[in-house]
């Protein structure tokens, strides 16, 4: 079973979810969503400690490094409260990185992950535990089963792919836009030059001319 949770630090509220136990944590792993585009999603666990994995989603406008403050809070503390260690201790590290950062091969345990990049990991010390904080978020908690997990992806997925065909298409008609911009300005000036040709303007039949002493024709300027 996967708990989801309501986070009202943020408007509108963020969602936070954490698997029943270490084998449910595979699935969210398997199924996370990519933080690079639209909506997605943060990881949270409880630093050198055993600890459930919390996941925050994250709206188009949140960067997984700078999400607000109360929010990191209450994943943080859910995070530590999920740790049967780590609940016991007070100055608790709690270290969060977007879901694309996993590293996950068959040498590892059920449940545990390593990361692409050290240097896509934050940190957040937790003094204390905050029972405010957990008693709110206990009050939102509702319960999913995991095989939900592929078919929010895919949704999640879609939308992404909708998004970029929309860019695309946008892309497409602005490109035309300059391209009959540019095309009607060569046609206004092709148009004014050959009004000023009809007009004499360019050495045609309309332009004066006189003879000079040596034969030449040249243009009459009085």
């Amino acid at each position: 079973m996967v708990y989801y949770f309501k986070s009202t630090a943020t408007d509108p509220p963020a969602t936070l979810y954490v698997g029943k136990d270490k084998f449910e944590n595979e699935e969210l792993i398997k199924f996370g969503w990519d933080c690079d585009r639209l909506r997605g999603v943060s990881r949270f666990h409880v630093d050198k400690l055993s600890s459930a994995h919390i996941y925050v989603r994250l709206t188009p406008e949140q960067k997984w490094d700078s999400l607000p403050s109360a929010l990191i809070e209450d994943c943080a503390q859910l995070t530590k409260a999920n740790s049967i260690e780590g609940n016991k201790k007070d100055n608790v590290t709690v270290i969060y990185t977007p879901w694309s950062n996993l590293k996950k091969d068959s040498s590892m345990a059920t449940g545990q992950v390593s990361y692409h990049d050290q240097k896509k990991i934050k940190k957040t010390l937790i003094t204390t535990r905050l029972n405010a904080i957990l008693n709110r978020l206990e009050k939102t908690r509702t319960v999913a089963p995991t095989s939900d997990l592929p078919a929010l992806k895919e949704s999640y997925l879609a939308a992404q792919r909708a998004e970029k065909r929309r860019e695309a298409e946008k892309k497409r008609r602005e490109e035309e836009k300059v391209a009959r911009e540019r095309r009607e300005e060569k046609e206004r000036r092709e148009a004014g030059w050959g009004e000023l040709g009809a007009l004499g303007g360019g050495g045609g039949e309309g332009t004066l001319k006189r003879s000079n002493e040596d034969g030449w024709d040249e243009e009459d300027f009085m």
